[in-house]
């Protein structure tokens, strides 16, 4: 990920840098060092390689002794994040997506993952949730299932449903999901649900389903599934996704 920043009064500078960081900007910042790439301009390159801990990361410019600052966004261009495809060979996950804060400042959203299974397709038809992705970091194999946990937590978390994959290749799977089978509580609370994941076979750890590989940071705000009507009681279930653009099944009361 490149950064050019418009900086006239230091474009010939050495000693300016980017600095991305959870909270502290000096004591835990990732430190991008930032050379002249053109006239009045400056530019820092973060390499894929560097990994980014999962969480959102603030943007902010450090010049010689002055304060760091944050930065605000200019033009993103993210062509190269739409329908990402990692490449084989690695033996990590690392993605993250630059995006504008309520307050006008460059953030980047980052994750980390591995193995990750990536939803590629969300359909909702008759009543059943189908997602169609990819498995990253592991193989498919005899017991793969999708699982709807009430607990996010997949080490200790009990599955409320579980149902084989529909279908299965070495990467490549199929998963459909009867939302009326999940059990729902029988009081009136709002908003809970369910968590997805995909188990790759009998006795491996579930891996936690989400979409990350575009350049949408936050989808809870721009993607909307129709949602399935309760058969027996007032509500309905709606797939989602969470904060973290992890798959999910929300109650609706």
């Amino acid at each position: 990920m490149t950064f050019d920043i418009a900086l006239p009064e230091a474009a010939e500078r050495w000693d300016a840098a980017l600095l991305l960081h959870e909270d502290d900007p000096v004591e835990d910042a990732v430190r991008l060092p930032l050379v002249p790439s053109g006239p009045r301009l400056l530019r820092a390159v973060l390499p894929s390689t560097v990994p980014l801990g999962e969480g959102r990361w603030k943007v902010s410019l450090a010049v010689g002794e002055e304060p760091p600052r944050r930065v605000a966004p200019g033009r993103s261009d993210l062509r190269s994040l739409v329908a990402r495809v990692p490449r084989t060979g690695r033996t990590w996950l690392g993605v993250r997506i630059p995006y504008r804060t309520r307050q006008g400042n460059l953030s980047l959203r980052a994750w980390q993952r591995w193995p990750h299974a990536e939803a590629n397709e969300l359909r909702v038809v008759e009543n059943a949730l189908t997602v169609r992705g990819r498995l990253y970091g592991a193989t498919a194999g005899p017991g793969a299932a999708l699982l709807a946990r009430t607990d996010a937590d997949g080490a200790s978390a009990t599955a409320a449903a579980e149902v084989p994959l529909a279908s299965v290749g070495s990467e490549e799977f199929t998963a459909l999901l009867p939302l009326r089978s999940l059990p729902v509580p029988e009081d009136d609370t709002e908003g809970g649900g369910w968590s997805l994941w995909l188990r790759p076979a009998d006795g491996e750890e579930p891996v936690r389903i989400a979409r990350i590989l575009d350049d949408i940071p936050d989808k809870r705000r721009v993607i909307r599934y129709p949602a399935v009507p309760l058969a027996d009681a007032p509500g309905a279930l709606r797939p989602c996704y969470t904060a973290d653009n992890d798959l999910a099944v929300r109650l609706e009361r």
